[in-house]
């Protein structure tokens, strides 16, 4: 133990890179956390929709985001190899991608009305899952552009500057969503809709501070993040060929989910409102994790670029163990206080009687995820060992696979042919969570990830 806090990618060097990440991630829960509890405060009708119409939005992004995202993985590599020109020209690939990625999103935002007709949920609950997934799927561009931009610091390892800029997101945020809800000085009361509003205005002055920052005279000289802004068919080409895979089993993923969240909408307004508050809670869980994800691909990249496959497995181990730290104060906490965590989301127009029986589905679904909340940090942790090496395409082989066959196919069966109910939904989905961390664990162990790489050979043997 002692040992491994100071030697190479050491819990030490990993903490380094992934304590400001998962900052970053926490003042996306808490943004995510506050935005839910002004929604639930402001009508059950507004929490109801949120988690659909913003979670449909994200999917319709996701497979873009994957890309941008993996921007890092790139420039992580050719840093390990000793290649930092090519850093640039990596960097505008992804910004290109974004903005053709963002003209796409763009287009599809005028399909919400029919999409949400089909889903079939309460009349009072649809207009308003349609008009916040319309502005967050118009404004899409500003959140691409963000994980694009950040990339290339994340890839240097230099996350504390992803921190600082989305803590500066996260404190235009919160006021300005409660400012639009509810209506405050003389900003209007806009609902659903002014916390979709606030959301996109954050991440487009995001984009304008990493602008800033990268866009100087000594990133030039050193990345080339100006004179290398030409197009690079072949770059791009390797780009989407790892990122593309990432993408498509991020977006997978979430259709998964999304799709689970649909079900529980037949079942009915508080079955949807409970599992929505027991989903926001988990992102208590997750979004840190996924801070000690991305900080694995970035030490298991760079390891990999300088042909280290050694350090890139201790990075792997380091992390692994301090995410078990995280998730099991975080179970705990889910285990021990459900109702309480229950109770903060209680909206204000509805009393103690009207709430209890949300309040009662929220405590027993929270043990789910006490439950599944190890499986899934396990899972992220050896995801990002394979996915920083170049071993994206069996990452999504493996979670199309199993969300459709353990998770989306076993819920339609359950629930709308069986009459199941909200319980049997919630385990397929955990026990979807435990077999994805024994395949990704697998892999791992006995996979080809460490010979692998993403970039050209030229630069990986500099």
């Amino acid at each position: 133990m002692i040992k491994r806090w100071s030697a190479p990618n050491g819990y030490r060097q990993v903490l380094a890179i992934s304590l400001p990440l998962v900052a970053s991630m926490s003042s996306q829960t808490v943004m995510q956390f506050v935005d839910r509890l002004f929604l639930a405060h402001y009508s059950v009708e507004a929490i109801a929709a949120a988690v659909p119409g913003g979670m449909l939005s994200f999917l319709l992004s996701s497979v873009f985001l994957g890309v941008a995202g993996y921007i890092s993985t790139f420039v992580a590599q050719y840093i390990g190899a000793g290649s930092p020109d090519r850093v640039g020209a990596s960097l505008w690939q992804g910004i290109y991608f974004c903005f053709i990625s963002g003209a796409v999103l763009a287009g599809l935002s005028f399909l919400a009305d029919p999409i949400f007709e089909l889903a079939g949920h309460a009349p009072e609950v649809r207009p308003l899952e349609a008009i916040y997934f319309q502005v967050l799927t118009a404004g899409a561009v500003f959140n691409l552009l963000t994980w694009g931009l950040g990339a290339f610091y994340l890839g240097q390892g230099l996350t504390k500057t992803v921190m600082i800029v989305n803590f500066i997101g996260m404190g235009l945020n919160i006021p300005l969503d409660y400012a639009l809800i509810n209506g405050w000085w003389i900003l209007p009361e806009w609902g659903i809709v002014g916390a979709a509003v606030a959301t996109v205005a954050s991440q487009a002055v995001m984009v304008g501070l990493y602008g800033l920052f990268i866009f100087r005279p000594e990133n030039d000289r050193r990345f080339g993040v100006w004179r290398n802004r030409a197009w690079d068919g072949e770059l791009m080409r390797r780009l989407l060929r790892f990122g593309l895979p990432n993408g498509i089993q991020f977006f997978v993923q979430i259709a998964a989910f999304a799709f689970f969240f649909l079900i529980i909408g037949r079942l009915g307004t508080d079955e949807l409102a409970a599992s929505n508050i027991v989903f926001s809670l988990d992102h208590l869980a997750f979004l840190p994790m996924v801070g000690f994800h991305m900080g694995a691909v970035v030490l298991v990249g760079q390891a990999i670029g300088a042909g280290r496959p050694a350090d890139a497995a201790a990075a792997t181990t380091s992390t692994l163990h301090l995410t078990w730290v995280w998730v099991g104060l975080v179970g705990l906490l889910f285990a021990a206080f459900p109702g309480w965590l229950m109770d903060l989301f209680r909206a204000r127009t509805c009393d103690a009687a009207g709430f209890a029986g949300i309040r009662e589905m929220g405590v027993l679904l929270l043990r789910f995820v006490a439950m599944y909340v190890v499986f899934d940090g396990t899972s992220l942790v050896y995801s990002a060992a394979l996915k920083g090496a170049g071993d994206t395409s069996f990452v999504m082989k493996m979670v199309a696979a199993l969300s459709l066959g353990v998770m989306v196919l076993p819920t339609y069966l359950v629930v709308v042919w069986l009459g199941g109910g909200v319980v049997w939904a919630w385990l397929l989905a955990t026990a979807y969570l435990m077999v994805l961390c024994t395949a990704f664990y697998l892999r791992y162990r006995y996979g080809p990830w460490r010979t692998m790489s993403v970039i050209e050979p030229a630069a990986a043997a500099h």
